[in-house]
Parts: structure tokens; sequence; C-alpha cells
């Protein structure tokens, strides 16, 4: 039995996992659940789950998540700090770092230094601070075990491998639902269209990132910490289908891929289980439903934002947080309709231009960082949105 923190379990990826767990209660077990906002649903699944403790990140919601749970034996806090400490809990096995953003760095930072394992799915604190917390993994003898699709696949093809030589991988991509048009429909694509993903079910800033390929961009920088990868080692394709989720290719040519439906429980289940493999009734992959599978490569110098991770990838530093930052604005600006489509990557590589470099930053530099590069951020939107 494996007892579980699910950090963000309101989300599409909590969710999810909480689908894994209920389907496997003699394997997993739901030790602590947060959510920052969703309290009507941390509520119900705290319920459904009886973890021992409960955390709602907005403080002001915490009297109603309280009195909800009254007669339930589940202790209940409120606020960044109760986040950032509950993940020491003795009693956690494995944490799965499920929220969005910046925000995910310092809970993950704290689990990794309590020595618990990691169901990574928050790929912004590898992005963010790859190289430190890479470091402290070390340090704690932890796990980080990949969640997004592509990289559980990278992971998955790489088992058994330890001793082979690796020439690239290759992370695919949906190229979302944008992939081929023209620069000038691109222009007046609508938070409504983007939001309209071809073949996954994800959260609202995760499918704009897919549609913008930062999702992918985000993925290669992960990736270079996940696997101890050069830039130049890591390739992305364009593969409309979605079942081959990522490749690894050997120093002899050789080629392996994992394949499965577009369903995230099965990444997750993985992490949970790992190094198992758990039986399961979700749906199976028909190669007969798929006559034909195709991969092309990626347009950089329409969608920008792949093009900025591998150069954020590139110099380093803190760079790849900068870009976090800036582009967490941007979405957000563009989501409210201040902004157009394309002024998201124009947002996130005036930032880039133009933001205070730093070689080698510590944690206090990631944190000034992202800060000062909001507020920059926020200024370019304002700009851009009188011209809008």
């Amino acid at each position: 039995m494996r007892n579980i923190a699910i950090l963000g379990s309101t989300g599409s990826i909590g969710k999810q996992a909480l689908e894994v767990i209920g389907d496997n209660p003699d394997r997993f077990s739901v030790e602590v659940l947060t959510a920052y906002n969703n309290f009507e649903l941390l509520i119900k699944q705290a319920r459904k789950f009886q973890p021992n403790v409960v955390v709602i990140g907005n403080e002001e919601k915490y009297d109603l998540v309280r009195e909800a749970l009254a007669n339930d034996d589940i202790k209940v806090y409120a606020g960044s700090d109760a986040l950032n400490q509950v993940v020491e809990m003795g009693s956690i096995d494995l944490v799965l770092t499920a929220m969005v953003g910046f925000a995910g760095l310092i809970p993950t930072l704290n689990a990794i230094k309590a020595g618990k394992q990691i169901a990574l799915a928050n790929k912004e604190t590898l992005v963010v601070a790859g190289e430190l917390v890479h470091r402290l993994a070390i340090e704690n003898k932890v796990d980080l075990l990949p969640v997004d699709s592509e990289h559980s696949a990278i992971f998955q093809c790489l088992a058994g491998e330890y001793m082979n030589p690796v020439e690239k991988i290759i992370l695919t991509c949906s190229g979302g639902p944008f992939y081929g048009m023209g620069e000038k429909l691109i222009a007046g694509i609508t938070p409504e269209q983007a939001l309209k993903h071809p073949s996954w079910e994800m959260g609202t800033k995760i499918t704009i990132d897919s549609a913008t390929l930062m999702n992918k961009g985000f993925e290669v920088i992960e990736a270079k910490w996940l696997f101890g990868l050069k830039p130049e080692q890591i390739e992305v394709l364009v593969h409309g289908q979605s079942i081959v989720h990522s490749m690894v290719q050997f120093c002899d040519g050789s080629i392996k891929a994992q394949l499965g439906p577009p369903d995230m429980r099965l990444p997750i289940q993985y992490a949970f289980s790992f190094p198992e493999r758990i039986s399961n009734s979700y749906p199976r992959l028909n190669f007969s439903d798929f006559p034909s599978i195709t991969f092309s490569a990626p347009e950089p110098k329409i969608f920008r934002n792949l093009a900025l991770a591998y150069e954020a990838l590139q110099k380093g530093g803190n760079l790849a947080c900068i870009l976090n930052a800036a582009n967490e604005i941007a979405v957000e600006a563009f989501l409210k309709k201040k902004i157009s489509f394309p002024n998201i990557w124009e947002v996130n590589e005036r930032l880039m231009q133009h933001s205070p470099f730093i070689l080698n930053p510590t944690l206090d530099d990631y944190i000034a960082t992202d800060r000062e590069a909001r507020i920059h951020a926020v200024e370019i939107v304002d700009e851009l949105e009188k011209k809008h």
C-alpha cells in the first residue's frame, strides 16, 4: 500500500489520479489532498477518499472546508505555508505534484528534501529550477517519476537500457488545433478555439500551452533534467494521431517507442506502481482505427515558443524561469482577451531579451526572477492590449 499526497487534486491530473487510486484501493490510499481555490470539489474528494489531511490554498475558504469536514476524521489546513509543510509528513510515500505553474516549486523541493518519491506532473518545477531540483534529488536519493505522457514514454523506453548509450530522444506532439495554419489565420484565433484540443482533455493553462507549442518547449527543458541530455539530443516531431507518445533512438540507430491511447491515467498509474505494471480496464489501442501514422517537423518560425524554449535551454541560468513567468502572464491575458494569440510568444520573447540574466541562480534568485518577470510581463501586456 502506497500512501499518496496529491498536490492539486481538483485539476485535470489530480482528478484522474484519484480515478487510478479509486480503481486500485488495495494498492493506493490518499494521505493528503490539496487545492488552491476549488473548495467544493476538494470537499467532495475528501469525503470520498478520507485523507488524513486536506489543505486549501486560499485561506478565505478555510472555514468553509473545515466546517464541511467537521464530522470527518480529517485535519484541515490553509495557506501556502501549510502546503509547503504538509509534504514532509512521515506517513507519505509518494507525492504527486499536479499543481500548475511556479507555485509547485517550493512544495516539490520540500518533498524532495524530506526524501519523498515524486510523481512529477508539474513540469514548471524542472523548467524553472531544473539544476537545483536535479541536484537535490540526487542528494536525497529521490526518484523523479515522470507523469507527462511524453516523458513517461521515454522513461518506459529506457527501462532495461541503462548500459546502452542514447543517441537522441524524440518527443511527439499533436501540434495542437492550429498546426499547418498560416500566420494570418493564427492571428485571429480566439480563446474558445484554442481550448478545443484535438486529442487530449487537459486543464485550461496546459491546453493553451499545447496550442502555442509552449508545452512542448517546456517538455524539451524538462527532458534535459530528467534524462541527462544535451539540447541537440532532444528532437520534437508533430504526430497528430497522438498514439506514439515518444521515442528513444540508441547508439546503434535502433528506435524504441511507447504507444497507447491518449489517456493520462496510464502514465499516472505507471508512476504510482513503478516498477510494476498493474492491470486496468481502460480502453486499449486498436491499430485498425489508425490506417496511417504520420510525423512531421514543427513550425518554429510560426510557433515561436518552441524556439524560445530551446534558446532558454542552451543559455541556461534563470532564462527558463523568465520564460515560464512571462508565459503564465501572457496566457492569462490571452484567455481574458487582452492580447492576441501570437502576442503570447511576443511577450515571452521580449521578456527573455530584456530581463536580467543570472548564470548560476540560487533559489532566492529564482523567486526574485519570477516576481520581477511577472511585473514586466504585465507592463508588456498592458502595452499590447492598447494596440489589440
